[in-house]
């Protein structure tokens, strides 16, 4: 079948799947869920497939081990989807009613975006993950997995539809492209009319190429360049564990710290001992020259380059900068910032809040670490993705995001005069 003729099908079931009530798609999920954990053994075999081409094409040990199915992982996509199930269902909620002078009721009902296109590398569970949160919202999705995990994504795919068919509704609201020709991924792209909406998740050069190719909208970021600035009315005990955390609890995640700004009034009470934690940790550090002055001889680090400020490092690296003051930090934001997540750390209310008011990313905290943007961490449940744009949905994209308004008007007769 041709991308095409699959968004077709997608069409018809998005419009059958729009009018579910939340118990019949619950019922679906949960039955999805069981699916997968009675296929176990078939998913792993053909995970095996993948894991064995992997080797022979030479991925390093992360990526294999990024597409590993066992019976952990299996057991945590179940789960996954059994805790979409237990999620509100967005659809059908009215909100802002008001009432007109002429006795109008008007409002905004949140409906389904109608057909999702998914596109993402690696990791087999984002198959799982994007099928229940599109069936939850009513959407129908077509998703295209990268070719290191074809029969992996394959696999799980037909557990779903398998789950949708026992309780009477359309597999076609969950297809998966079952090719690994990258022209596929341009077919998915020029089907405007048919698709709604595109999402994409994976590295930059993927992204890239989706954002230079689509007719349809996407939902997407690019990278992830987010700081940690450390006010001169900081609690530097605080600002410790918080750059720690947003550098080091896990540093190839879109969301990890990748320059840490300090004001100059407490650059030298802070830098020395912060980079020595982080040096220990194994983290490679780029400093500034002001910074470089201010740290211990013989700690190992290396002179930023202009280029530092600009790269989302997905690794134990950090560029470092002392500023002069919240201006200045604002200003390097607003230059290098991807408009993803920025944080502040500090006591004074009057800073935190101009922090919040200035600087333009999807997320914006105050005294918290930056790997807390996370629409499980922010209690949205599971998520799409993260998106950096500024129309439709923006941080994390989860059940809310999949879905748009229409006005609804409630009236009893009334004529226009």
């Amino acid at each position: 079948m041709n991308v095409m003729t699959m968004a077709q099908h997608a069409r018809q079931a998005a419009r059958r799947l729009a009018m579910m009530d939340g118990l019949t798609k619950n019922r679906a999920l949960l039955t999805m869920a069981a699916q997968l954990l009675r296929d176990a053994p078939r998913l792993r075999e053909e995970n095996d497939r993948d894991l064995q081409a992997a080797q022979a094409n030479g991925l390093s040990g992360a990526m294999i081990d990024r597409l590993r199915l066992n019976d952990d992982r299996i057991a945590a996509m179940a789960e996954g989807i059994r805790q979409v199930a237990a999620l509100p269902d967005p659809v059908g909620e009215i909100a802002d009613l008001k009432s007109r002078p002429n006795g109008l009721r008007v409002g905004r009902m949140r409906v389904p975006l109608g057909v999702i296109g998914v596109i993402y590398e690696s990791r087999p569970n984002v198959t799982a993950d994007a099928a229940a949160l599109c069936v939850k919202s009513g959407n129908a999705v077509i998703l295209r997995g990268g070719s290191e995990a074809y029969y992996s994504n394959r696999a799980i795919t037909r557990c779903l539809m398998e789950g949708l068919q026992s309780v009477g509704l359309p597999t076609e609201a969950v297809q998966y492209i079952e090719t690994t020709d990258r022209s596929a991924v341009g077919e998915l792209l020029r089907c405007e009319g048919l698709v709604d909406v595109i999402i994409p998740r994976g590295g930059k050069e993927l992204i890239a190429r989706i954002i230079a190719e689509s007719r349809i909208p996407v939902i997407k970021h690019l990278d992830g360049i987010c700081h940690t600035y450390v006010d001169g009315e900081a609690d530097l005990e605080m600002a410790l564990s918080l750059t720690m955390n947003g550098k080091m609890q896990r540093t190839g995640v879109c969301n990890a710290t990748e320059t840490l700004l300090v004001h100059q009034s407490v650059a030298a009470a802070f830098l020395p001992v912060v980079c020595q934690q982080l040096r220990a940790a194994g983290c490679e550090l780029r400093v500034c020259p002001r910074t470089k002055a201010l740290l211990p001889a013989g700690l190992p680090c290396v002179d930023a380059q202009p280029e530092d400020w600009d790269t989302e490092y997905l690794d134990a690296i950090l560029s470092v900068r002392v500023v002069e003051g919240l201006t200045e930090a604002i200003e390097h934001i607003e230059r290098h910032s991807s408009r993803h997540t920025d944080v502040i750390v500090t006591r004074d209310y009057g800073n935190a809040l101009r922090f919040l008011r200035e600087v333009d990313s999807a997320s914006v905290m105050v005294n918290a670490s930056s790997r807390f943007s996370d629409g499980f961490e922010f209690g949205l449940g599971a998520e799409m993705g993260i998106s950096t744009d500024k129309l439709h949905v923006r941080g994390p994209v989860g059940l809310e995001g999949l879905t748009t308004q229409k006005y609804i008007v409630l009236g009893d007769g009334q004529l226009r005069q």
